[in-house]
């Protein structure tokens, strides 16, 4: 059974930084998108980036531009959220998912696209 593991999240103040890991057992990512998305309280799930194609192609949500990374190293079959200047609508649960597709165009924050999902980890930004 493929396995996704997230760690990383915490409580930090506005504009801090927090790196998320997903850690991925039985199953080798390096030709595989990763994604990852977030949910807040009360919100629906929603794409925060992609990383596709050996980590040659990126997305990024809009709301996060400019602020987050996401890198991938295959060597620890593990994908990272580098997130800086954080905001507290930054605030949700962040998980990470496994898509079966090596590229990603305008559809990439489509759940059905990833069939593959962590249990989360928490990500809190107080103002």
């Amino acid at each position: 059974q493929v396995q996704l593991v997230e760690s990383g999240g915490g409580s930090v103040e506005a504009g801090g930084s927090l790196r998320l890991s997903c850690a991925v057992s039985r199953y080798i990512i390096s030709s595989n998108c990763m994604g990852w998305f977030r949910q807040a309280p009360g919100k629906e799930r929603e794409g925060v980036t992609v990383i596709c194609s050996f980590g040659s192609s990126t997305y990024y949500a809009d709301s996060v531009k400019g602020r987050f990374t996401i890198s991938q190293d295959n060597a620890k079959n593990t994908v990272y959220l580098q997130m800086n200047s954080l905001k507290p609508e930054d605030t949700a649960m962040y998980y990470c998912a496994l898509s079966p597709f090596s590229y990603a165009g305008s559809s990439w924050a489509e759940e059905r696209r990833y069939n593959y999902w962590g249990q989360g980890t928490q990500v809190t930004v107080s103002s």
